[in-house]
């Protein structure tokens, strides 16, 4: 079975280029637009791992990050937080005061994305084959 993972961005360009390297390398996408869809997908799918942009409407990364590690169901899982202030936000501390697993600049590479994705999963040998 494939890891479900969710994104969450409303920057449509982005969003889409991490969906489709993600669903080549063979995990289980599922996208939102906006912090309150991408909540209500992470209590339909319990995903394996989350990526969400920082700064999104309805409800921004930083508050769905609260939701999620407020719920016994979901506490746990990944959190990758995406942002385009990356030379604002000083990423060693968000990810030790945000209980997030990484921070991940904009714009990113979506290789490296998925080689992020592929370390915190515990898959490897799924990187290595997607990108080569």
């Amino acid at each position: 079975m494939s890891k479900k993972v969710l994104l969450c961005d409303d920057e449509f360009p982005i969003l889409k280029a991490a969906e489709f390297k993600l669903k080549k390398a063979g995990f289980d996408v599922r996208c939102a637009t906006d912090g309150e869809a991408g909540w209500n997908l992470i209590c339909e799918l319990c995903p394996d791992l989350i990526i969400s942009d920082y700064q999104m409407p309805r409800l921004d990364g930083i508050q769905l990050l609260t939701r999620v590690r407020s719920s016994i169901t979901t506490k746990d899982i990944p959190f990758i937080l995406l942002t385009g202030k990356g030379f604002e936000l000083d990423r060693d501390q968000l990810v030790k005061s945000l209980n997030v697993i990484d921070v991940l600049p904009k714009p990113f590479s979506p290789r490296d994305l998925l080689e992020r994705v592929t370390a915190i999963l515990g898959l490897p040998e799924l990187a290595e084959t997607a990108l080569s």
